[in-house]
């Protein structure tokens, strides 16, 4: 399928690895052109490579921590001309009350939620500006499926779907659309973290974390691709009448798994 994605302008946040990557894999073999921002500039700049050699297009990095207002800003101004933005970026720990402090939770959400906000507020008035555009936030199940063992996500999550369908329920009157997607577990580095730290809990032992992936549909995560190219189909025009939505790529595990 075309996803007519060719020549479009699209920023990636958290795009070192994980989804972010998988992200500009997908959106490069449509033709689109890319910024990937993240902080680890290496891992940028070796995806980057690639992407240009295999798919001939233009891809710009910057080295990015979201959690930094002037880096933030130098980001949005640089991208003030993108069509697509993928807000990705976030490490938000796992563990229950007891064991994430205060600290801990700001330093959190300075980057998943207010990383998102933020960047959403400077990118939104610049699409709005140039006529139109498209913003996808990658937020996470636990937004709808709470967990106490992933407090501080889930209460994270649940703010920016809030976000998101509140901003995309009147975003079509600038001709900008905004959407979510909720992914479950996907096999990232970031998930095996997490997994190892509810292994500890559980068992006292992080290396028995795949038993706890025994359970999940088809007995394992989603795969990073398999987000992404919901990603790059929901910023095409194919989904042009799709706004404060927000899709659950967990395998069926919210619905009664």
């Amino acid at each position: 399928m075309d996803l007519h994605l060719r020549g479009k302008r699209v920023l990636i946040t958290g795009a070192s690895k994980g989804i972010g990557a998988a992200a500009a894999e997908a959106f490069a073999e449509e033709g689109a052109n890319l910024r990937l921002a993240a902080r680890n500039v290496e891992k940028m700049q070796a995806l980057a490579d690639s992407l240009r050699a295999r798919h001939q297009i233009d891809v710009a990095i910057h080295g990015t921590d979201l959690r930094n207002a002037e880096d933030l800003a130098t980001l949005a101004a640089a991208a003030g001309d993108i069509d697509i933005l993928v807000n990705n970026a976030g490490d938000i720990p796992g563990g229950a009350i007891d064991m994430i402090d205060e600290p801990a939770w700001r330093h959190a959400w300075e980057l998943k939620v207010f990383g998102f906000i933020n960047l959403t507020r400077q990118v939104y008035a610049q699409m709005k500006a140039r006529g139109g555009g498209v913003i996808i936030n990658d937020i996470g199940a636990a937004g709808e499926k709470f967990d106490a063992n992933y407090i501080c996500g889930s209460a994270g999550n649940a703010a920016l779907m809030a976000f998101t369908r509140a901003l995309g329920g009147k975003s079509l009157k600038d001709n900008i659309r905004v959407v979510g997607i909720n992914p479950g577990p996907v096999g990232t580095d970031r998930h095996e973290t997490l997994m190892k730290t509810r292994a500890k809990t559980q068992f006292g032992d992080e290396s028995r974390f795949r038993e706890l992936q025994q359970g999940f549909p088809l007995g394992r995560p989603a795969k990073p691709r398999e987000i992404a190219d919901l990603m790059a189909f929901l910023a095409s025009d194919r989904a042009g009448y799709t706004s404060g939505v927000i899709y659950t790529v967990d395998g069926g595990y919210s619905a009664g798994w």
